[in-house]
């Protein structure tokens, strides 16, 4: 095994480790709620000098996701994606978007 250079010659013991060896898992919340149970908000970001609505955060399975945004992007005749736990639209789009997703029985932040 090829030793890492900074640690040439170092005897950690057993108590210790280096730090790059051991990658942190990263914990994603696999919670998933209900409609009713989101507390969702709006965000908006000027990207290239246009603006970007981003709706956060969802705690869907991907899959869901990805269909929910097809049938938004379909009612509001924009373009949008999915980026982890968030929806990003081109556009400012909130004034629309708001009571479609309430419709839905999703919830809002105040």
């Amino acid at each position: 095994m090829k030793k890492n250079l900074f640690e040439m010659g170092a005897d950690l013991g057993e108590e210790w480790s280096s730090d790059n060896k051991e990658k942190p898992s990263q914990k994603v919340s696999a919670e998933m709620k209900s409609p009713e149970k989101h507390q969702l908000y709006f965000a908006k970001e000027k990207r290239r000098g246009k603006v970007v609505t981003i709706i956060k955060p969802f705690c869907l399975e991907k899959k869901t996701l990805q269909a929910l945004l097809k049938s938004l992007k379909k009612k509001l005749g924009t373009g949008g994606t999915v980026k982890e736990d968030t929806l990003e639209f081109q556009g400012e789009l909130q004034v629309q978007l708001k009571p479609i997703l309430e419709e839905m029985s999703y919830r809002f932040r105040h």
